[in-house]
């Protein structure tokens, strides 16, 4: 198995046409006529909805928990040719194709749906999905704006649907441990909390337009996105450092050590009052002299009533490291102070001794672990780890900072109505779509 665990992926077209060409349509109802629960002994069939790095992950780790990729759609056929062999030999059964992701949602042997697309396919395909009766297994970060997230969490609802966002580690028993050890109180009154991703970005250079592979239909790619001259950095992987398909690291890699101190300010303040009043960006483009429109340097400060938690990002180098730890979440509190990654947490008292501690596990067991979890709610319909409430408002977080930095100002959200209190700022609630991609209404 793979020891990298990235995200990519690509997808397909819009629901306009989608009426006409294939006839799908589905009454504006609870009811999901197109919807099979697999029993407990059965296999969960899947179709998996872009293939490249973390959708080819997402496979390989289902398939390990006992699913069966049933359909594999990508709309490269390059990449459809390169993985599916891989899918076959880990399943014993060759995976059907697909360049278009509605014939998958049209497909009644396929209990849910893999999520592994550029970011501005996410919404459209899983609104399609929940509405065509698919459990959704969603890759991070959910959407592109505030109200996309609440889109989709709504219409999960509607249609009774299980959907399990990708940040695994919700689904690792030692940030659970962590967790409920920050809630216990044992760390004093937590005043601060940080979160920081340390990496090391090569360049991404600054390549000319050209045309695009001839095994992509790129208008198709584009989608939702505004219309642009093919670029290779536009293209597989680089797509997440452009604002038109993605959201900036803060959505690529701060959303995992972000989901990591929502859980425990979860743990300290409840659900409904998880997120911060004041949100204010630092950042900018220090490292490299390249194409790329994201940062790769910032600080993000989110502002709560009682604490602040702080989101710190370096794409130049690893060290010098926080306590060692070069992507990790630290709660700091009058009594002590915990830090957790992959590899475990422990505890720092306020002497300088330690205290309790956990071993942690790998990356790829995370995996495992979530696409587990995933699976079995498949079957049970209990609700998953990361639950799209939980995942929506991690992306939340992201989309906070993210508006922060566009406006290069402080800007103030209210928790309840999930709005800010100036019009400038609430126009990044949503965007705009191409005319030939509108978004669906379910």
């Amino acid at each position: 198995m793979p020891t990298r665990w990235h995200k990519v992926g690509i997808i397909m077209e819009t629901r306009r046409s989608f009426a006409v060409k294939s006839g799908f349509a589905l009454a504006a109802s609870s009811l999901n006529l197109n919807a099979r629960v697999p029993g407990a002994n059965e296999r969960v069939n899947l179709g998996l909805i872009g293939g490249r790095n973390q959708g080819h992950n997402d496979a390989l780790s289902s398939i390990a928990n006992g699913g069966l990729i049933k359909t594999f759609c990508d709309i490269d056929e390059a990449i459809l040719r390169k993985i599916s062999p891989e899918f076959e030999k880990a399943q014993k059964r060759a995976p059907a194709f697909e360049k278009d992701f509605r014939r998958v949602l049209d497909d009644k042997d396929i209990d849910a749906v893999i999520i592994a697309t550029p970011d501005h396919w996410h919404t459209r395909i899983a609104l399609l999905a929940c509405q065509a009766g698919k459990d959704v297994y969603l890759e991070k970060p959910v959407s592109q704006t505030i109200r996309e997230g609440q889109l989709i969490r709504d219409a999960a609802r509607k249609y009774n649907r299980i959907v399990q966002v990708g940040t695994q580690r919700r689904s690792g028993r030692h940030f659970q441990e962590a967790a409920a050890y920050v809630a216990s109180g044992k760390l004093g009154k937590v005043c601060q909390v940080k979160a920081w991703t340390y990496q090391v970005r090569d360049t991404i250079g600054r390549p000319p337009d050209g045309p695009p592979p001839s095994s992509v239909d790129y208008d198709v790619w584009l989608g939702p996105a505004p219309e642009r001259p093919f670029n290779s950095n536009r293209f597989h992987y680089n797509w997440r450092f452009f604002w038109d398909y993605g959201n900036s690291e803060l959505g690529n890699m701060g959303v995992h050590v972000l989901d990591v101190a929502l859980q425990g300010i979860q743990g300290l303040r409840g659900m409904n009052d998880c997120m911060p009043r004041r949100i204010s960006d630092s950042a900018g483009i220090y490292w490299l002299d390249d194409a790329k429109e994201v940062p790769d340097t910032q600080t993000v400060c989110y502002q709560y009533p009682d604490l602040q938690l702080i989101w710190e990002l370096r794409s130049f180098a690893q060290k010098p490291l926080e306590q060692g730890i070069a992507t990790g979440t630290s709660f700091h509190g009058t009594h002590a102070t915990l830090l957790v990654d992959t590899y475990g947490w422990k505890v720092i008292n306020a002497d300088g001794s330690l205290g309790p501690s956990g071993k942690g596990t790998t990356e790829e067991e995370l995996l495992l672990a979530h696409h587990k979890n995933f699976l079995e709610c498949v079957k049970s319909r209990k609700t998953p780890n990361a639950d799209i409430e939980i995942g929506r408002l991690s992306t939340t977080l992201c989309h906070l900072g993210n508006v922060s930095h566009h406006l290069k100002r402080d800007v103030r959200f209210d928790p309840k109505t999930e709005k800010f209190d100036d019009a400038e700022a609430n126009v990044f609630l949503t965007k705009v779509y191409r005319d030939k991609y509108p978004l669906p209404v379910v």
